[in-house]
């Protein structure tokens, strides 16, 4: 499943949906996790130290999983690559591994980002320890399910365990207020009516995007009242 602002960009000159236009092109432009990615916290404690090791980001959808690992690759220059475990076979894994171990031998590390990185078995999971261990890949798997119980031990003995949380109502304010200004103009609402937006995305920015997509896209005499918003 695609993560916050992952959304795939269009073709040249076609139109690109909000969450590629407002994807964070730093760690301090994304929202709500910054428990985790400021300077205490165990992400920018990482990079202030250069030492960042194995991750799993666990969270619910649309908080920021991929982006964040895309945006930790980008900061310690390292080649970012990221697959699905629902999509990916041991045959994919190994050209990945082996792809890897080639850009290592080049100079370049790589950062393996795996989604939904639970739905590999426990034969999958092990094949990535030794490519873990010798440096060939820094993995991030991301999950939405608890990682003690969906993620083997060995795995897990050599990644550290991110918490991210779904966003709060304030931090979807910021987002709205984000979309705003990058669609040049207030969004057609009442003030009742955008506070059941916000908390009709129930903590996901993805879902928030997609629905301020959608009020973009209606052409009104006057702003929606929360009632016309719930039967829109």
């Amino acid at each position: 499943m695609a993560d916050l602002f992952d959304m795939p960009s269009q073709p040249a000159g076609g139109p690109r949906p909000l969450a590629d236009r407002l994807r964070p092109k730093s760690l301090a432009e994304v929202i709500g996790q910054e428990k985790v990615l400021s300077r205490d916290g165990p992400l920018g404690a990482m990079l202030a130290a250069r030492s960042l090791s194995s991750l799993i980001l666990w969270g619910p959808p649309g908080v920021g999983k991929t982006t964040i690992a895309r945006l930790l690759a980008a900061e310690t220059d390292l080649h970012f690559v990221q697959i699905s475990a629902i999509f990916t076979g041991v045959p994919d894994l190994r050209k990945v591994f082996e792809a890897a171990r080639l850009r290592r031998q080049n100079g370049k590390g790589t950062l393996l980002f795996v989604d939904e990185i639970h739905r590999f078995n426990k034969a999958q999971q092990d094949g990535f320890l030794p490519h873990m261990e010798d440096g060939t890949i820094l993995l991030v798997g991301a999950t939405t399910e608890n990682p003690s119980f969906e993620l083997n031990s060995a795995l897990l003995s050599r990644s550290q365990v991110i918490v991210l949380e779904r966003l709060a109502l304030a931090d979807l304010e910021r987002l709205a207020q984000r979309a705003e200004q990058d669609l040049g103009r207030a969004l057609p609402l009442k003030g009742e009516a955008r506070e059941a937006m916000l908390e009709m995305a129930d903590g996901d920015g993805r879902a928030l995007l997609n629905l301020i997509e959608q009020v973009a896209a209606w052409r009104l005499d006057a702003p929606l009242t929360r009632d016309q918003l719930a039967r829109g």
